[in-house]
């Protein structure tokens, strides 16, 4: 049993141990559900992509185009898929860029060679990234 003491003389009453020891369980279990949660959404948004783009290589052909060779690995190899190549100048700025579609095949992993017009002369070559939503103006490069 608790005695109830004069609030402006004795400040607020505290919560009994029983109390707070809920409290406590409760703002645990919230943690605990705040992080299970933030750990699904990172896991949807990258855990295992439905289409990725590597780097295989790049070719400097003058001053004003790079090849760039990229691999493209799908998760379902008969849809077709939308990726950004671009390319570098010296102080790492993006000089040229270009999307290109890939179009559907029987292999999980294809290669692809496209070439990139610059605005700079280029020193590399790189893929930006690769997606599902492929815009109806691209066609296969050829």
């Amino acid at each position: 049993m608790s005695v109830q003491r004069p609030e402006d003389r004795y400040g607020r009453q505290r919560l009994s141990g029983r109390s707070r020891r809920g409290v406590i369980i409760a703002l645990t279990g919230l943690a605990i559900a705040a992080g299970i949660a933030v750990a699904v959404a990172g896991y949807q948004r990258l855990g295992s992509p439905e289409v990725e783009g590597k780097l295989g290589g790049y070719q400097l052909i003058d001053d004003h185009t790079v090849n760039v060779t990229i691999s493209v690995t799908r998760a379902d190899p008969s849809r077709p898929v939308v990726c950004i190549v671009r390319a570098r100048s010296r102080d790492g700025s993006e000089t040229g860029r270009r999307e290109i579609l890939v179009a559907p095949s029987d292999q999980a992993t294809v290669q692809v060679t496209v070439p990139v017009e610059t605005s700079r002369p280029p020193v590399t070559g790189d893929v930006y990234g690769c997606g599902t939503d492929s815009p109806a103006y691209l066609v296969a490069p050829s």
